[in-house]
């Protein structure tokens, strides 16, 4: 009795699963994150219904430029994506290690992580 509960079990686990495959893809999402903290600022969005596919993304770049990505997908063109970069590109004066842990590093030498003060 307990087996033919469980392949019954399983056989209405496969047949949703199969419903479930053939159902008509349809969503639409986006989300966004600002965080002055971290200086982290990102979002997206996308649309789908059936076969077309929608969507863009922007990020701040670590040299203060932003990137927009605008993308479609279908049957008839495919992927497309057109990527933008909006803004100048701000580097700093001085590239290495100003200071840091344990003393002046100069840029290009490896140093040990044994050297980093432990906080608790």
């Amino acid at each position: 009795m307990f087996k033919v509960f469980v392949a019954l079990a399983a056989l209405v686990a496969v047949t949703a699963a199969v419903d479930d495959y053939y159902a008509y893809p349809s969503y639409k999402f986006e989300y966004g994150v600002k965080n002055p903290h971290t200086g982290d600022h990102k979002s997206q969005w996308e649309h789908r219904d059936g076969d077309v596919v929608k969507g863009a993304y922007t990020l701040h770049e670590a040299d203060g430029t932003e990137r927009v990505v605008e993308y479609s997908s279908d049957k008839h063109n495919g992927f497309q994506a057109h990527v933008k970069r909006v803004g100048q590109a701000h580097h700093p004066e001085v590239y290495g290690h100003q200071g840091g842990y344990g003393g002046s590093y100069d840029h290009g030498y490896g140093h040990s992580y044994s050297k980093l003060h432990k906080y608790n």
